[in-house]
C-alpha cells in the first residue's frame, strides 16, 4: 500500500478546491508524495507536500461563487435566517453559548484596558528614550539591596564628569524634610487647607521631563529660591480664573518664608510615576548645613537626560569611578572602617524612565508603582478565559449534534454541498460571536466600576480611539470563524445514509481532548481557589498578629505643627476630656506614610572600629510609649523633669542584638553625638510584615505634626469627636481639623494585599463559571453519545443511582487528576508569594483539601442535572430508532 500524505492537508485541499479540478490535483500530489518518500524520506516528503498543497490555493482553483453559488447574497440571508431560528428554538443552549462567550469577551476587554494602561506609563515624555533614573545596588552577602536615595552632590558630579550627560535633576520626596502632606494657603487668606503631593525638585527636572506649562516659563519656574510650582488643578483651586505667577503662598503657617508661585504646569497624567501637585524649589536650599557637598547622607532621587545617540549601558559601567573618587574619600574622612570592602559590594544601575512603574519591584523608593508580573498574569488570564470560552462554544455546538444530524442528512440528499453546510454553520457561529460581543461590551461597561475598584484605577473604554470599533468587529469575525470552524467541519461530515438510518456518527471516540480541557479548567480553578484562601488567611494573620503596639482606639490628629507653641495647649486640653486616656505628640508612628529618619549608630568609642548599625532615629515625647501601648522590657521611660533625658534614648530589642549589648542600660551609643541608653522597648513592627523588625532609637524631642490620642475603651466615639472638634476650633479657628484612626492607617498598609485577594477571588469565581459552562457542555455531549447505552442499561434493570454514577464517575476522576496537578503548582506559587512577607502564615494541607472539595462539589453539582435527567428518561425514547 503506497504511503499516504497527512490527511489534514487533504481536508484543506478538498475544502477549498473546486470539484472538477480536485481529483486531478490530488492524484498528482499523491503520486509525487509516494516517489519523494522513497527518494528523500517521509519527513522531507511531508514538508514538500505541505508547500505544494498551499501553492495550489490560488484564485483559479478556489471554490468560487461561479462554481458553487454558496456566496450569493440570498444564500447568506438564508444562512442567517436559519441561524436565528436555531438560536430562538434552543433558548437555553443559546443563552449558555452567548453568555459564556460574553463573559470571556468582557473579562478580556477589561484586562486589556488594564494592561494598556499599565504599559502606557511615562510614555508621554518627549525625551522618554533618553531619561533614566539612577539606582544603587548593594550586595549584602548575596542579598541584593536596591534603592534610589543618593547624596545631594551626585547630580552635579554626573553632569560635570560625564560628557554624555545633557542634564541631571533631583527630587526630594522625603517627609522628614517636609514633603508629602502639608497645610497651605494663599498669603492673603487666613484659613489653611490640607494638601498632599508635595516634593522638593530642581529646576532642571522640569527641563528633563519637558513638563507642559500653563502659566510661566519652564526654564525659570524654579530657578529662584523660595519658589513653588503648582499643578493646574491646584492653581484653579487657590487662584480661580487668574494667572497665579508671582503670587505668594504660605506653607504650614510659616509667614517668615512665603513661597512665590513660579509657574503652573499641566497635571501629571494618571499614567505617570510622578504625581505631584506642588513642586518646591531646591534652589538655594540646604536641609542642613554643608549638605550640598556631603556624601554621607542620601535624601535625593536623581534623574539623567542623556545626549542624543548615547548608549546608557556604556555610561553605566563608567559610574563605578564615582565610588572611588567621591564616596571613598568621604567614608575615610568620617572614619568608616574598611570602606574599600564596603564599596566593592556597591554598584549603579540606570533605569529607563519607562520602566520605573512596572519594573521597580525590590527598589526602595517613596513611589507607588505597579508590577510587570501582574501584567503577565492578567494577560495569561485573558488568553485563558477567551480560549476556554471558545472551546466551551465548540463543546456546546457538538453536544447538540443529534438535533442537527437529520437536517444535515436531508440537505445533503437534496443536493446541498458540504461547502454550503460549512458556510451555514460558520454563519451561525458568526451570529453567536457578534451577539456575544455586544453582550460582552455591555457586561464590561457594567463591571467596569467594580474592576476599577479592584485594580485601583480609573479606566474608561476609549470609544474615541479610531482602532476600537474596527478592532472589535475584526475580533468578532476572527473569533466567530475560529470557534465555529471545528463544529462546522464536524457537523457537515455526517453521512446521509447513516443519519437517515439513525446510525449517527458521534465524532471521535477519543475523549482525550475533552478530558484535557476539563483537567486544565479545574486545575486552574483549584489554583485560584487555593490562592484566594491563602491570601485571606495571610490577611487574617496580619490583622491578628502581635505587632508590639496597640493600634485600636487611637485617634490621629494631623497638621498640628502649624499651631506652633499652641500644640502643647491642645494636648493639655485634650487630656481634660473624660474619654481620653493618653495624648502623645510625634510625627513618627508605626504605620506607613509617617516620618522616617535612618541613621548609623555605633557603641560609643567604637566608631572607627565597627561597621555602623543602621537604625531609625525617632523623636517622641514622654507619653509616646503609653499612648502606643508599647512595653518596656528594661529600664525606664523618659521624664521631662530630668534634664539629662535630653541626652537619653530608648532602644528596641533588635538594636540591642545588632550592637551586641549584653547589659544595655546606661551604655552609650553614638551617631553625631553620644546618647545614654535608659530603656529597652519590646520589638514592635513599624513597617509592613513583609520586612523584619529593624533597629530603632527613640529620643525625647520635638516632632509636632501629629497628635495621637488614646481613647478609653467603651467611650462614645461620636461624643468624643464632637468634643475634639470643639477643642480644635478654640485653638485653631482658621484651620479645619483632619483626623484618622491608627487601625485604619495600619490597614491601608496592606491595601495591595487586599486588592490581590479580591483579584484572586474574582478570577477564581470567573474560572469556576467558565469551567461549569464547559462541564455542562461536556456532560450534554456525553449523555447524547451514550443515550442508547443508557437506554439499554435501564431496560436491563440499572437504577437511577447506577446511571448517575456511570455519567459522573469519569468527571470525578478528572477533577481528582486536576487536584493532583494543582496542589504542587499552587503550593509553589503561594510559597513564592508568601516569601514577600518575613512574618507569614503557613500553607497547610487543609487549604488544599478545602479547595479540592469545593471544586469537586461544584463539578458534581454542574453535571448532576444532565446525569439525573438521563437516568430518568424513558428507555423507549433512546431506543426507538433501532
Amino acid at each position: 500500500m503506497p504511503p499516504r500524505p497527512p490527511q489534514w492537508l487533504d481536508k484543506i485541499l478538498e475544502w477549498v478546491c473546486v470539484d472538477h479540478l480536485l481529483e486531478e490535483i490530488q492524484g498528482d500530489l499523491h503520486e509525487r508524495y509516494s516517489l519523494r518518500v522513497q527518494q528523500v524520506g517521509q519527513q522531507k516528503a511531508k514538508h514538500l507536500y505541505f508547500r505544494e498543497v498551499f501553492s495550489y490555493i490560488r484564485l483559479s482553483n478556489i471554490n468560487r461563487p461561479s462554481s458553487t453559488k454558496i456566496f450569493t447574497t440570498p444564500m447568506f440571508t438564508s444562512y442567517f435566517t436559519i441561524a436565528w431560528r436555531n438560536l430562538s428554538k434552543h433558548k437555553l443552549y443559546s443563552a449558555i453559548k452567548i453568555g459564556g462567550f460574553a463573559l470571556g469577551i468582557a473579562a478580556c476587554l477589561l484586562i486589556m484596558l488594564f494592561i494598556r494602561d499599565e504599559l502606557s506609563y511615562d510614555q508621554h515624555y518627549p525625551n522618554k528614550d533618553r531619561i533614566y533614573r539612577v539606582v544603587g545596588l548593594f550586595n549584602d552577602n548575596g542579598e541584593i539591596e536596591r534603592d534610589v536615595w543618593f547624596p545631594a552632590p551626585l547630580a552635579g558630579v554626573l553632569k560635570q564628569d560625564y560628557p554624555e550627560v545633557e542634564l541631571t535633576g533631583r527630587i526630594n520626596p522625603s517627609e522628614l524634610f517636609g514633603a508629602g502632606s502639608n497645610q497651605i494657603r494663599r498669603a492673603d487668606v487666613q484659613e489653611n487647607s490640607y494638601e498632599e503631593g508635595f516634593t522638593y525638585a530642581d529646576q532642571s527636572l522640569l527641563d528633563i521631563l519637558q513638563v507642559p506649562m500653563v502659566y510661566g516659563e519652564r526654564k525659570h519656574a524654579l530657578d529662584k529660591p523660595n519658589t513653588i510650582v503648582l499643578s493646574k488643578s491646584k492653581a484653579d483651586k487657590y487662584f480661580p480664573n487668574e494667572n497665579p505667577v508671582g503670587k505668594l503662598m504660605i506653607l504650614n503657617n510659616d509667614e517668615k518664608t512665603p513661597l512665590t508661585v513660579g509657574g503652573v504646569i499641566e497635571d501629571f497624567p494618571a499614567n505617570s510615576h510622578l504625581s505631584y501637585d506642588f513642586l518646591i524649589t531646591m534652589t538655594g536650599r540646604e536641609f542642613w548645613e554643608g549638605e550640598q557637598a556631603a556624601w554621607n547622607n542620601s535624601n535625593y532621587h536623581t534623574y539623567i537626560l542623556f545626549k542624543k545617540k548615547i548608549d546608557p549601558a556604556q555610561v553605566q559601567n563608567k559610574l563605578l569611578s564615582i565610588l572611588d573618587s567621591y564616596y571613598l574619600p568621604s567614608m575615610k574622612k568620617n572614619g568608616v572602617p574598611d570602606p574599600e570592602n564596603i564599596l566593592a559590594k556597591a554598584s549603579f544601575y540606570l533605569q529607563p524612565v519607562t520602566d520605573i512603574h512596572l519594573k521597580s519591584d525590590g527598589i526602595h523608593d517613596s513611589l507607588t508603582h505597579g508590577d510587570i508580573r501582574f501584567v503577565y498574569i492578567f494577560g495569561a488570564i485573558a488568553a485563558f478565559i477567551l480560549v476556554i470560552a471558545c472551546i466551551n462554544f465548540v463543546n456546546l455546538s457538538t453536544a447538540k449534534s443529534a438535533n442537527r444530524a437529520k437536517e444535515v442528512g436531508v440537505r445533503k440528499v437534496v443536493g446541498s454541498l458540504r461547502g454550503n453546510l460549512i458556510n451555514q454553520f460558520l454563519a451561525e457561529s458568526m451570529l453567536f460571536s457578534f451577539l456575544s460581543f455586544v453582550a460582552g461590551i455591555l457586561l464590561a461597561l457594567l463591571l467596569l466600576p467594580y474592576f476599577n475598584s479592584l485594580s485601583a484605577k480609573t479606566l474608561t473604554i476609549p470609544w474615541q480611539a479610531w482602532w476600537l470599533l474596527p478592532g472589535i468587529a475584526l475580533s468578532a469575525v476572527v473569533i466567530g470563524l475560529l470557534a465555529g470552524f471545528y463544529p462546522a467541519l464536524y457537523l457537515s461530515s455526517f453521512k446521509p445514509i447513516d443519519v437517515l438510518k439513525g446510525k449517527l456518527s458521534r465524532g471521535s471516540k477519543s475523549s482525550l481532548t475533552r478530558s484535557v480541557l476539563v483537567v486544565f479548567q479545574f486545575t486552574t480553578s483549584i489554583i485560584l481557589i487555593v490562592g484566594t484562601f491563602v491570601i485571606y488567611r495571610q490577611m487574617n494573620y496580619i490583622f491578628h498578629q502581635k505587632i508590639g503596639f496597640d493600634k485600636d482606639q487611637v485617634l490621629l490628629i494631623q497638621g498640628a505643627h502649624t499651631l506652633g507653641d499652641k500644640v502643647k495647649t491642645l494636648k493639655n486640653e485634650l487630656l481634660r476630656l473624660p474619654e481620653v486616656k493618653h495624648v502623645s505628640i510625634s510625627d513618627y508612628l508605626p504605620v506607613k506614610g509617617t516620618k522616617r529618619n535612618g541613621n548609623g549608630f555605633w557603641i560609643d568609642g567604637r566608631k572607627n572600629i565597627d561597621k555602623d548599625v543602621s537604625a531609625q532615629f525617632w523623636q517622641v515625647d514622654e507619653n509616646y510609649l503609653q499612648t502606643m501601648g508599647m512595653k518596656l522590657v528594661a529600664g525606664r521611660n523618659f521624664s521631662p523633669q530630668l534634664a539629662s533625658d535630653s541626652q537619653a534614648v530608648i532602644i528596641n530589642e533588635t538594636m540591642v542584638r545588632k550592637l551586641g549589648l549584653k547589659d544595655p542600660l546606661n551604655q552609650r551609643v553614638f551617631n553625631w553625638k553620644a546618647w545614654n541608653v535608659i530603656g529597652v522597648v519590646e520589638d514592635f513592627h513599624f513597617e509592613s510584615l513583609r520586612d523584619s523588625i529593624q533597629p530603632i532609637v527613640l529620643a525625647l524631642g520635638n516632632s509636632p505634626s501629629i497628635l495621637s490620642v488614646k481613647i478609653n475603651a467603651g467611650s462614645d466615639m461620636q461624643q468624643l469627636l464632637q468634643s475634639v472638634n470643639k477643642v480644635w476650633r478654640e485653638v485653631a479657628p482658621y484651620q479645619p481639623i483632619r483626623y484618622t484612626f491608627l487601625d485604619e492607617s495600619y490597614a491601608r498598609m496592606y491595601d495591595d494585599v487586599q486588592r490581590t485577594g479580591r483579584v484572586f477571588s474574582s478570577f477564581a469565581i470567573l474560572a469556576i463559571i467558565v469551567a461549569c459552562l464547559g462541564l455542562y457542555g461536556l456532560s450534554s455531549f456525553m449523555v447524547e453519545q451514550r443515550s442508547k447505552e443508557i437506554g439499554i442499561r435501564l431496560v436491563l434493570g440499572a437504577s437511577v443511582q447506577n446511571i448517575f454514577g456511570l455519567l459522573t464517575l469519569n468527571f470525578v476522576r478528572l477533577v481528582l487528576i486536576s487536584f493532583a496537578i494543582a496542589v504542587p503548582i499552587a503550593w509553589y506559587l503561594m510559597q513564592k508569594w508568601l516569601e514577600d512577607f518575613v512574618y507569614r502564615t503557613e500553607v497547610s494541607p487543609g487549604i488544599f483539601l478545602l479547595a479540592g472539595l469545593a471544586a469537586l462539589s461544584i463539578a458534581i453539582f454542574t453535571i448532576s442535572y444532565q446525569a439525573i435527567r438521563a437516568a430518568l428518561t424513558k428507555p423507549v425514547n433512546n431506543l426507538r430508532t433501532e
